[in-house]
């Protein structure tokens, strides 16, 4: 039997990333002269890449936006938060430890994130994480985005089994139930919701929690 898998979510999950996707965003809309967003509206704006946060926060502040004006602004978001990787970004308390358990135990790690994979995979790097591994996908990797159906091709790319999904995100459902997967969520700042809400089988509010015994069922 091959390795069983873990993939894992990446910005609020692996990495607090929160600093510079606030700094960017703002450098980005600053051009248009929208007022600056904090670290209260990401809830509002995350979770389906910078191209939606950036659409988002002109909605927020109430400017309407022409799909012919998102993609310059894309790309000075792209320009400005490449050009400051990694920035304040920090692996989250016990990440790193985490992972090594976890590939002691034989697991294969991989990363499957909506930021870009041009984004994700510098950022990872810079943070000294990718070593830990076996494929990481972002949002442009397949024609299918991560949340749809999460984790299938990035399984295919780590050559494992029986993927097990870590993440935040709030807006997931799990066709994995019937596909042996054993979601594990953890409980950040940002997104305060109850574990029902989640669909999660476990919730863990440190990397400490997470242990490889509770993923080998």
């Amino acid at each position: 039997m091959k390795a069983p898998t873990i993939v894992f979510d990446l910005d609020g999950t692996l990495v607090d990333t929160a600093p510079d996707l606030v700094s960017s965003l703002n450098h980005t809309i600053a051009v248009a002269g929208l007022s600056p967003v904090g670290y209260g509206d990401l809830t509002h704006l995350v979770g389906h890449g910078a191209r939606a946060m950036i659409a988002r926060a002109f909605a927020l502040r109430g400017v309407p936006l022409a799909e012919e004006e998102l993609q310059p602004l894309l790309d000075r978001f792209i320009d400005h938060y490449t050009a400051g990787m990694p920035g304040e970004s920090q692996p989250y308390p016990g990440l790193v430890d985490a992972l090594g358990r976890l590939r002691e135990a034989g697991f294969r790690l991989a990363v499957c994130t909506n930021k870009m994979e041009g984004l994700a995979v510098p950022l990872i790097e810079k943070l000294g994480l990718t070593h830990h591994f076996a494929a990481i996908a972002g949002g442009d990797t397949f024609a299918v985005p991560s949340p749809i159906r999460p984790s299938h091709g990035n399984d295919r790319a780590a050559g494992g089994d029986r993927p097990s999904r870590h993440g935040r995100r709030q807006h997931q459902r799990h066709p994995g139930r019937q596909e042996r997967r054993h979601p594990v969520r953890r409980r950040v700042r940002r997104f305060p919701i109850v574990r029902q809400e989640l669909g999660a089988d476990r919730l863990i509010r440190h990397f400490d929690e997470l242990t490889p015994s509770p993923l080998s069922g």
